[in-house]
């Protein structure tokens, strides 16, 4: 199977969205001296933390719904972004100082459920490529 096949492509983006929104929410802290100085304050604001996360989601849900129905028919990479959706969604719920390890865990579970969505969908040999 090809690396840029359609299966491929979406658990890819899923990777990569999920990635920077913790790079966004990890780096905010030091950034947030720096905005005056770039005029960029909507990167600071929970609407864009908000949409970046919906559409982490939207694609994570995308891409293992479809290998799920189309290559694989194994639910806990969908058990696995739930949850990393669920915690980083609530990363507040332990209090401000403990933010930045309740988002890494949230965003690992989210690239976690990519990769094994990708790793699955590559090891389907019995499966067309769509």
């Amino acid at each position: 199977m090809a690396n840029g096949s359609p299966k491929n492509v979406l658990d890819r983006l899923g990777i990569w969205a999920s990635s920077l929104c913790a790079l966004h929410c990890l780096l905010l802290p030091i950034l947030i001296p720096l905005i005056p100085f770039v005029s960029a304050s909507f990167f600071a604001e929970a609407w864009f933390e908000r949409t970046i996360l919906t559409l982490s989601m939207i694609v994570g849900f995308w891409a293992l719904l479809s290998g799920f129905y189309r290559y694989h028919r194994q639910i806990y990479p969908l058990y696995s972004l739930v949850l990393g959706v669920l915690i980083y969604w609530n990363k507040d719920m332990f209090g401000a100082a403990y933010e930045p390890f309740t988002i890494t865990i949230g965003a690992l579970l989210i690239v976690a459920a990519h990769v094994a969505n990708l790793k699955l969908c590559q090891r389907c040999h019995t499966c067309d490529d769509h």
